[in-house]
């Protein structure tokens, strides 16, 4: 297992372009530099034009995010014509392809008995699955001792499998980080298939067996993502969290969809990944110093395809559901994402050869080029929520009349919107997705100054972790599902 870690290591380094830094093409530079020079022509206006033109940035913003909407909403119409997809979840699978799961867990004993449980519990149950310990120091040995029978691995070593589960192993290691624990146990799962699972995430009991259907009916699928329903903590907080994430969540899947369909996915959500296992040895496995790994590792599987002429793709698979813990609170909130969007911006950096590349077909003239734009679409929205208080405050109504109409419908183009995605995630998940028209609607009415602020707050916070190398995020604590426990 250590030699197979560092030769994943090894050739991480020879293909990373963290590693093997590459020219910045013409084409990155105008991509993001124009969207920074426009930013700044923008911003200068709120001191030289009147009227509405004052407030150009905000203009901007809604602007680029009604194209966006209309992209979805286009994308997504097959949706209309199309049965839910639950049927994936009961089919069997062709052939007898051989799946592994992977739980990574550092301190999850409050949360590890329901993920199992879960994991049990599926239609078509795992072949094999590896709790990849990093270095947990609360009570997950005695847990998985006392509950499931496992005897206490050497450190750096795999146990036998457990008497009452015998495909369950415990892969003990010390504290490295997930990204580290994930290539050790992928380098020792011995499957086809390869799930990683959080140990705060629970699998809906078709879940397995739908991505076996979707990787057995599709040899060019390397990477899939199933489909996510955040669960917050108890309390006034966990609700609002739990509202505003789960209108979030359910945008955010349609709208892979969408980029699934142009052949440009890129966001595979390590809480419930799906890999061919052999494709992710490959390319080196994750990588340790990225801050979203599972993010970085898309790009580096899709790069490595156009070097080497395969025809491999990513998608979302409808089928594939699970619940997983969601921050219940600001501080956990802003942690969150403030981690996401640095890594985000990590990864665009790392991988700005990519972007405009029509080498990369869609991915590269479309996709990227939009991720670009969103490096820059927090500083456009706060910038124009402060310039729409300062007009406010300074009694400037020739700004902020005409700026109130545009916000206004804008808001009646996003509660159009939330609705048309309620109707086609029913349509696409079936009963399982549990969203209200009447709280759609509210959420819509007053997103825009709440969550919204927050998202953007979070993403600010990012680009000062990406700017200063910030890597310490103190302990998430699991409030959701640890409430409800199976």
């Amino acid at each position: 297992m250590i030699r197979l870690t560092a030769e994943l290591d090894r050739i991480r380094r020879t293909m990373s372009p963290r590693h093997l830094a590459r020219p910045t093409p013409a084409r990155a530079v105008l991509i993001h530099g124009g969207a920074m020079l426009l930013w700044i022509v923008l911003f200068a206006r709120a001191f030289g034009a009147g009227g509405i033109f004052a407030w150009s940035v905000g203009l901007a913003y809604i602007g680029y995010d009604t194209a966006l909407l209309i992209f979805v909403f286009v994308q997504t119409m097959p949706l209309l014509r199309r049965a839910s997809l639950a049927v994936e979840a009961v089919q069997p699978s062709v052939g007898v392809t051989r799946l592994g799961v992977i739980v990574a867990a550092r301190n999850e004993a409050s949360v590890l008995p329901a993920t199992l449980t879960a994991l049990f519990a599926q239609t078509r149950p795992p072949d094999a699955v590896v709790i990849a310990d990093d270095g947990s120091d609360d009570d997950t040995a005695a847990l998985l001792m006392r509950e499931y029978g496992l005897i206490l691995p050497v450190p750096g070593q795999m146990s036998a499998p457990a008497a009452r589960y015998p495909s369950l192993r415990w892969l003990r290691l010390a504290h490295g980080g997930k990204a580290r624990a994930l290539n050790a146990a992928m380098a020792d799962v011995g499957t086809e298939l390869v799930l990683t699972v959080d140990a705060d995430t629970l699998l809906e009991p078709g879940a397995i067996a739908a991505m076996r259907h979707a990787f057995a009916g599709d040899p060019a699928l390397v990477a899939a993502t199933g489909v996510l329903f955040p669960v917050c903590g108890p309390g006034l907080s966990g609700r609002f969290f739990q509202w505003f994430q789960t209108y979030e969540y359910m945008r955010n899947f349609l709208s892979r969809y969408a980029w699934a369909r142009q052949d440009g996915l890129l966001l595979i959500s390590g809480a419930f990944a799906a890999y061919r296992r052999q494709a992710v040895l490959d390319v080196g496995g994750f990588d340790p110093d990225c801050l979203v790994e599972d993010y970085e590792l898309t790009h580096r599987l899709r790069d490595h395809a156009v070097t080497n002429g395969l025809t491999w793709r990513t998608d979302v698979i409808g089928g594939a559901r699970a619940r997983t813990d969601a921050p219940a609170s600001i501080g956990a909130f802003l942690r969150q994402r403030q981690r996401w969007f640095g890594g985000f911006l990590q990864t665009q950096f790392w991988y700005r050869h990519m972007v405009g590349n029509p080498r990369h077909g869609r991915l590269g003239t479309r996709m990227l080029p939009v991720k670009a734009l969103d490096t820059m679409q927090p500083l456009y929205g706060l910038t124009s929520i402060a310039l729409l208080l300062g007009a406010l405050v300074a009694g400037q109504s020739a700004v902020a009349t005409p700026v109130g109409a545009v916000i206004a419908a804008k808001i009646g183009l996003d509660m159009g919107f939330y609705l048309w995605s309620l109707l086609l995630y029913r349509r696409w998940l079936g009963d399982i997705a549990r969203v209200g028209l009447a709280s759609a609607i509210v959420a819509a009415l007053i997103e825009p100054f709440t969550f919204q602020v927050l998202r953007h707050g979070g993403a600010a916070l990012g680009w000062l972790s990406f700017l200063t190398g910030r890597r310490s995020w103190g302990s998430q604590a699991r409030t959701g599902l640890a409430a409800q426990r199976l």
